[in-house]
């Protein structure tokens, strides 16, 4: 199968027509002008048709003339611009077409079809699969259920398509999927993965869409059950300008394994590109330096947002009786997945000798303050207990079976302490910011929200 993007686009597009935000003024700059998401399947079959879709496959060089299916995933404006059923009317064509979809989004094209318009509606409900004859070799079509809906919208569904050995999933719109949904499309081992990345780095939208870390949770769970495998071409679609610019969206979704889809690109099922990943790149080992509300914490998630499991370790242990320390670590766990797991611990050492799954270190700062507290160093106690703690420590770290992540502060750079404990935690931390940055594969440093890399 080929298939040929329309657009890959939100329902405002990308950049937003009204909108001067940063991420809109790229894209207008770069060219990157992306309409409503639908596809051209080898010019018979039409995923979604909203009103920009006719002109879209006009602009790439295609005909609609000989579509003789059109697969409506829902009823919102930008997946269905009846207008083209008038369209194709004028032009004379008398060719059957099927028009497939769920019931709310085939009424909005009953009124604009003339009594004899040699059309036919076939409605298309999670568990239903059917034939769509063809030319070169019928299709087979198999629904799921789309995690989506609102007051006007609670019946959409996504495709799983396949032909002639190859198979694609359209996954746009959605939220995570279901249950139901993942288990419906377990062991598929797609060739192409069409999924909706709607919200980039805005977390705070409801369900419906995805958003950067929704997307690689998705998609982790997806790589899990079998659906996506090494040669499977995963495509971010539906994108919006709550996206960052290109390139920066490219190395997160770079890290996924996955990449961006491109108005007019024609995607070879079968043919997979070579510059695509197609698994998650996460270094073995990464250490994450910045300032208080720098974005550390944020990046160190989102690397580890491709996995579907992952060991947060509160690396400064527990405090009791302290309900702004409360606050703060509510705060962090309530943007964590769900699935992660959270342990209060200031050994970090002995955690990491034995882990079986990718690991969150945040912060190394909480820790070495813990183990001064420990060993009582602070007003000029022995130094030599803590100085073992940071050998122990950096040497599990070399030897770290898993994908770990540190987060870490960056004290150095502001005002000398006023007190010898503050000057001594300001230098014993340097130090183990140094040694740790040492061992590691990727170290970054974050200033304003902005990753610097300094190692890669």
């Amino acid at each position: 199968m080929d298939v040929m993007l329309l657009g890959t686009g939100s329902a405002d597009g990308w950049p937003s027509p009204f909108c001067g935000c940063r991420s809109c003024r790229w894209a207008l700059a770069a060219g990157e002008i992306r309409g409503q998401t639908a596809a051209l399947v080898d010019d018979t079959v039409l995923i979604d048709c909203g009103p920009e879709a006719p002109r879209a496959a006009l602009r790439g060089g295609r005909s609609l003339a000989a579509v003789r299916h059109i697969l409506l995933t829902h009823g919102h404006f930008d997946h269905v611009g009846p207008a083209a059923l008038v369209m194709r009317h004028w032009a004379g064509r008398t060719e059957p077409l099927d028009i497939v979809g769920p019931p709310g989004a085939l009424d909005q094209c009953r009124d604009w079809v003339g009594p004899d318009d040699p059309i036919r509606f076939r409605p298309a409900l999670p568990g239903d699969q059917l034939t769509l004859p063809a030319p070169g070799g019928d299709y087979t079509v198999r629904v799921v259920a789309a995690a989506h809906s609102d007051g006007l919208v609670d019946d959409a569904v996504l495709y799983d398509v396949s032909r002639s050995g190859t198979r694609l999933l359209w996954a746009t719109d959605t939220g995570p999927l279901s249950d139901e949904t993942q288990s419906a499309i377990a062991g598929a081992g797609f060739d192409a993965v069409f999924l909706e990345e709607t919200f980039g780095n805005r977390t705070e939208h409801g369900t419906d869409h995805h958003d950067l870390p929704s997307f690689a949770r998705t998609l982790a769970r997806l790589r899990e059950s079998g659906a996506v495998r090494e040669h499977t071409d995963v495509i971010a679609v539906h994108l919006s300008h709550f996206n960052p610019p290109g390139p920066e969206l490219a190395r997160v979704l770079g890290d996924y394994g996955a990449r961006a889809g491109r108005d007019g690109e024609v995607v070879r099922l079968g043919a997979r590109r070579a510059s695509a990943p197609s698994t998650p790149t996460t270094p073995a080992r990464t250490l994450i330096l910045g300032g208080v509300r720098s974005g550390k914490s944020v990046r160190a998630e989102r690397m580890l947002a491709g996995q579907e499991r992952v060991v947060y370790l509160a690396a400064g242990g527990p405090r009791d009786g302290d309900p702004e320390w409360d606050r703060r670590v509510e705060r962090h766990r309530s943007r964590r997945p769900p699935e992660w797991q959270t342990v209060e611990t200031s050994d970090i050492a002995a955690y990491l000798r034995s882990a079986e799954l990718p690991v969150l270190v945040d912060c190394l700062g909480t820790w070495l303050a813990a183990r001064m507290d420990r060993h009582g160093c602070w007003d000029g106690g022995r130094l030599a207990p803590v100085d073992a703690d940071i050998d122990e420590l950096v040497a599990v770290w070399r030897q770290c079976a898993v994908p770990v992540v540190a987060v870490s502060n960056e004290v150095g750079s502001g005002v000398v302490p006023d007190t010898a404990s503050g000057r001594l935690f300001r230098d014993l931390l340097g130090v183990l910011n140094m040694r740790v940055a040492a061992e590691c594969d990727d170290v970054v440093l974050m200033v304003a929200g902005v990753a610097l890399p300094l190692r890669e």
